[in-house]
């Protein structure tokens, strides 16, 4: 086996290009259910895009800093193939949560399918190797997967769990840290032998040059991205920018003017929801409520199969429909006990199933166990 080490300087750059790929596609996708589908699409495209490539590019820049006492080059279609694959999976995971309900078992399959998309991305990218051969051990293949998966999937919450500023900077450290960590990981379970058969020529580019490019063009991808798809400040609130949200999905991340405190309370039975489409306003009978989601400063509301979107957040919409008899019963999840179909009880905490809606899933926390099992009669 010959020895080998790796240059800090690219390490580093590595590690910046994942934290930087991880920050960008989780900000791109922010506010992307609300789109039309369309649009949407075209989001988590360049989303899956800045994840996959980012993926890619730190494997790549990592690899290339890896100094051996021989020379060694790579295929460039073998390569080529390993950043289409991490930007295939990540493309699919991203679908998965931008077009089917979220909850607890999607996102572990979102991360799951990352996870997974790291690892085939990193022994596919080395089997590229020319002129220098890889050898795996079984443990060093296993643990990578696993720990690939693990942290993907912690990742995906840290984002997704709500859809704040603060989530997306969770996860993007988690995205970043479970790229480099595994890359890192799966290296201390290989082994490199001289392999004189392959009949390369040698690169083009000395390793340290093509290693500073690939770094450069990532981070100009990112920060294309950046500019043209992400708004960092708020526009001023005015009569004129109110926020045009499809009927489904999650709200667009433009501000939306909270009702005034101010106003005189509504006599009973006179509550009424509003919700966004299409530029105008409409309200609804809080019966015909069953779910209130959280999404960032914003709710979304089930009605039967329909995903509405609604410019209250979770703590205004939890203090005004209390007299209708929601329940908080999750830090995200407001639940109309009448549209309850189906309860489960999971070890400490619970799951619920609503009306028109039997696919969504609606966490219990283990808190509010006691009180939806009194409304529910349990």
């Amino acid at each position: 086996m010959l020895d080998y080490s790796h240059d800090p300087w690219l390490v580093l750059a590595a590690f910046a290009i994942a934290l930087m790929a991880g920050f960008t596609g989780l900000s791109l996708t922010r506010g992307a259910n609300a789109l039309p589908v369309g649009q949407r699409k075209a989001v988590i495209s360049m989303a899956a895009v800045a994840l996959g490539g980012g993926i890619w590019s730190m494997h790549f820049v990592a690899m290339l800093g890896l100094q051996l006492p021989i020379l060694y080059t790579y295929d460039a279609l073998v390569t080529l193939l390993s950043a289409l694959v991490a930007i295939l999976l990540t493309g699919l995971a991203l679908l998965i949560l931008h077009f089917r309900p979220r909850t607890p078992r999607s996102l572990v399959l979102a991360g799951a399918i990352v996870g997974g998309g790291i690892s085939l991305m990193h022994y596919i990218g080395m089997s590229g190797m020319e002129l220098c051969r890889p050898v795996y051990t079984a443990p060093g293949i296993i643990g990578a997967l696993a720990a690939s998966i693990a942290l993907s999937i912690l990742a995906i919450r840290l984002a997704y769990s709500e859809r704040g500023h603060r989530n997306i900077l969770l996860g993007a450290a988690g995205f970043g840290s479970a790229v480099f960590m595994v890359h890192f990981f799966a290296m201390g379970g290989t082994g490199f032998v001289p392999d004189p058969q392959s009949g390369a020529l040698g690169p083009a580019l000395e390793n340290g040059t093509l290693a500073i490019l690939v770094t450069l063009a990532a981070f100009l991808i990112s920060a294309a991205f950046l500019l043209s798809g992400i708004t960092f400040f708020p526009a001023p609130e005015t009569a004129a920018t109110t926020p045009a949200p499809a009927p489904t999905g999650e709200p667009a991340p433009q501000p939306f003017p909270a009702p005034a405190r101010s106003e005189p309370p509504r006599p009973e039975g006179t509550l009424r929801i509003p919700h966004e489409r299409e530029g105008r306003t409409f309200f609804l009978d809080p019966a015909t409520i069953s779910v209130v989601r959280a999404e960032g400063h914003y709710t979304l509301l089930q009605r039967g199969t329909e995903t509405l979107f609604c410019p209250w957040s979770i703590s205004e919409a939890e203090e005004r429909l209390a007299p209708a008899g929601f329940l908080r019963v999750h830090r995200s999840y407001l639940l109309n006990p009448a549209r309850v179909t189906r309860f489960e009880r999971l070890k400490d905490s619970g799951e619920c199933s609503v009306e028109g809606a039997d696919t969504l899933r609606i966490p219990v926390s283990r808190t509010r166990l006691a009180t939806l099992r009194d409304a529910l009669g349990l």
